[in-house]
Formats: structure tokens, sequence, C-alpha cells
């Protein structure tokens, strides 16, 4: 891929990812292309679909994500970081907890092997309890932005992750 290209392509994947963040997937694509500075054509070239610009932003996130948690980030903070993401990007959260947009396997897989690292690190340390499962923290960050978004704060975060330490 020429450089431009590429350099177009992630420009339409940064404005993608902050526009369907902040507005949601009814968002047009030439609206997103608008916002990007180029064409809806150039947009179209890159991803055919819809779907297939979500689909890329939100393999995207999910490598941001698995790059976070490999970076040695204190456990607490990355479920916190999970939380914030989960309210700061709508748009990837409803798409992934509709079911409507499957992340490919290499990618949930080295995304819950980062997390299940993390957390086996903070159970070793005895930072955080030893009866808890991978599972059982994607269940608790769902509830926590749900919980977010439905009060407008985030004070359950503190409340959650008081009651993960042993």
């Amino acid at each position: 891929m020429r450089a431009d290209a590429r350099r177009n392509r992630q420009r339409i994947l940064d404005t993608a990812y902050d526009v369907l963040a902040a507005e949601g997937v009814g968002v047009p694509i030439d609206e997103i292309a608008r916002r990007a500075g180029v064409g809806a054509g150039t947009v179209y070239r890159h991803f055919p679909t819809k779907e297939s610009l979500i689909e890329a932003v939100v393999l995207d996130r999910i490598h941001a994500m698995t790059d976070k948690a490999r970076s040695g980030i204190d456990f607490t903070a990355f479920f916190a970081f999970m939380v914030e993401a989960g309210l700061a990007n709508r748009a990837i959260a409803d798409a992934l907890a509709s079911g409507g947009y499957q992340i490919p396997a290499d990618a949930e897989a080295a995304l819950n092997t980062a997390f299940a690292e993390l957390l086996q690190k903070a159970q070793t340390a005895e930072t955080i309890r030893s009866d808890i499962t991978p599972d059982d923290l994607k269940a608790l960050i769902v509830g926590c932005v749900a919980t977010a978004r439905h009060r407008g704060d985030t004070d359950l975060v503190q409340i959650v992750v008081d009651g993960l330490r042993p």
C-alpha cells in the first residue's frame, strides 16, 4: 500500500473511531469521510461496507486494549481503563454487546490471553482475589459500563475494584 493510501486509511480509522464512539453506528459514511477530509470513494476503497469499517475500528481498539494489558499496567488501573473505554466507545461497546460484529478469533484470543495473564499476575501478587476468573471480570466490566451509563458516573468502578481485593 502506498504511503498516502496508508495515511488516508489511518485517518479514516481514527476519525471513524472518534465519530462512532461519540455518536453511534448510525453516522453515515459520507459524514465520516467529510470529517476525515477525504472523499466517500476513498473510504469505500479501503472499507467496502460500513460493517467492514466498523469491524476495522473494533479490531484496532482490540489491539490497543491488548497492548495496554501487556504494557505492565496495574490490574486495577486496567480494569478502570476497560470500563472507561466501554463508556467512551459507546458504538464499539454496543456493537460488541449486541453480537452484531464478530471479533476475529485470533484478536479475541490475544486479548483474552493478555487479560488472563494480567489477572494471574495480580492474583499471584495477592492484590486480587484468587477465586476471580476472567469471565467474572468481563461480566463486571459490562455491568460497570451499563451502570455508569445509566447513573452518569463511574463511582461503581472503585466499589467493584475494592471488592476484588482479598
